[in-house]
């Protein structure tokens, strides 16, 4: 299967998912989201760095520095209370468009109507 570009929103909910387990770094991120979607999704820097700011400054994630794996300064992430609830919210959303897209590309349910 080829790689998948990854929309702004959809980025968005995936990095709030991903912070769900508890704080990462940048590339312990970008890595779960490659892992879990089976290297379908791949997030590139570029990407990566802007939406965790933009998703920090709406106050659904703190970041904090620390020390990687590799005894590496970085700068670790984690999910707000507001980001909990922002995470619930866009989920439901991002599960009823799949849902709405889902029947219009199924032809079962074509045949059906």
């Amino acid at each position: 299967m080829t790689r998948l570009d990854i929309l702004q929103g959809t980025l968005d909910l995936l990095v709030l998912r991903t912070l769900v387990g508890g704080p990462r770094h940048g590339y312990q991120i970008a890595r779960a989201i490659k892992d879990t979607s089976d290297d379908v999704l791949q997030v590139e820097e570029g990407a990566l760095y802007p939406a965790l700011h933009r998703i920090e400054g709406k106050g659904w994630i703190e970041a904090s520095w620390g020390v990687s794996e590799n005894n590496r300064r970085a700068k670790f992430y984690a999910l707000t209370v507001a980001g909990r609830e922002a995470l619930d919210a866009q989920a439901r959303s991002w599960n009823e468009y799949v849902a709405a897209v889902s029947r219009v590309m199924d032809p079962a349910e074509e045949a059906g109507r």
